[in-house]
């Protein structure tokens, strides 16, 4: 009961918020005058002037089962006839009672509702705007296609690089063991011998590692990263002598996979999603400078 309590709660604000020219089918604002309701609507209630309609009940029972499922309670959703008529008695007339009240005590005049109402009325018309100028617009399979075949290399997964290490307290130690590995000794066998790193014990193997660009997620320090993915450190070679924050390294890479780019059946959807979002953030874009031109703006950078 909490919940739906909460949740009529926050549906009551949401449609108080979009105004009242927004209610269903509401008479001038609620100055009394009466309504009709749209041809063909299938009227279910009536408080005063205002006509719920069927199309009214289906539109709120969508939201409260939306909102139910976000705060993780499907069980309170509205699913059966019993529940929805108990919904419009309970939840929708009473708050277009308490709506009523609400005007006959003028309330809408109040500063803060009447900013409350513009901003919100703001919102919904700018939210239409941009539906209505972006709905048009369209990605042709031709265009999907030349993305795909333009653009193979970067929609490659990225490269793998099997990395092999050995970790020394000292230079000297390090440099005993470069020696070892020029005489041909194998890597894995001096890894077990000389290295103080974890991987030690499996002969240096750490594994598959993906170059990662973003310093902030990388699991070894940067140097690391630079040597290990420098390309000439082809498959099956073994790097020089650096330094790390807790010794000195030597590293391996036993073996790089590298694969193409997925089908373009494959990526179809994605990349349409793309395109269509580069689009619309240019129609935007265009309309708000078009509009710019033909507008007078003035900010008092002074008052911020």
């Amino acid at each position: 009961m909490k919940v739906k309590v909460l949740i009529t709660a926050v549906l009551f604000l949401a449609v108080t918020l979009l105004g009242c020219d927004k209610i269903p089918w509401l008479g001038d604002k609620g100055a009394g005058k009466a309504s009709r309701p749209p041809k063909d609507a299938v009227v279910i209630a009536k408080v005063d002037d205002i006509y719920i309609t069927a199309d009214d009940l289906k539109r709120e029972v969508e939201t409260f089962n939306t909102l139910v499922d976000a705060q993780g309670v499907p069980q309170s959703k509205i699913e059966t006839r019993d529940q929805k008529i108990g919904y419009l008695r309970d939840d929708m007339v009473r708050k277009y009672m308490l709506y009523k009240e609400a005007l006959k005590r003028g309330l809408e005049k109040k500063d803060d509702i009447q900013r409350a109402l513009r901003e919100a009325e703001i919102s919904l018309l700018v939210t239409e705007l941009l539906r209505q100028e972006v709905e048009k617009i369209e990605i042709s399979p031709e265009e999907i296609e030349e993305f795909y075949n333009q653009n193979k290399e970067v929609l490659k997964e990225p490269e793998q690089r099997k990395i092999l290490e050995i970790v020394t307290d000292t230079e000297d130690q390090a440099k005993e063991a470069y020696i070892e590995l020029l005489k041909g000794t194998n890597f894995a066998a001096l890894a077990r011998m000389h290295s103080k790193a974890a991987s030690a014990s499996e002969g240096g193997d750490i594994g598959f590692m993906t170059f990662e660009f973003d310093p902030q997620k990388r699991t070894k320090f940067d140097e690391f990263y630079t040597v290990a993915f420098a390309p000439s450190l082809e498959a099956g070679n073994t790097s020089s002598i650096f330094k790390g924050p807790d010794g000195y390294y030597i590293i391996k890479v036993d073996d790089i996979t590298t694969t193409d780019a997925k089908p373009l059946s494959e990526l179809w959807d994605m990349i349409k999603s793309y395109l269509l979002f580069v689009k619309q953030q240019k129609a935007v874009g265009d309309l708000a400078d078009q509009l710019s031109g033909e507008t007078k703006i003035e900010i008092y950078e002074g008052k911020i």
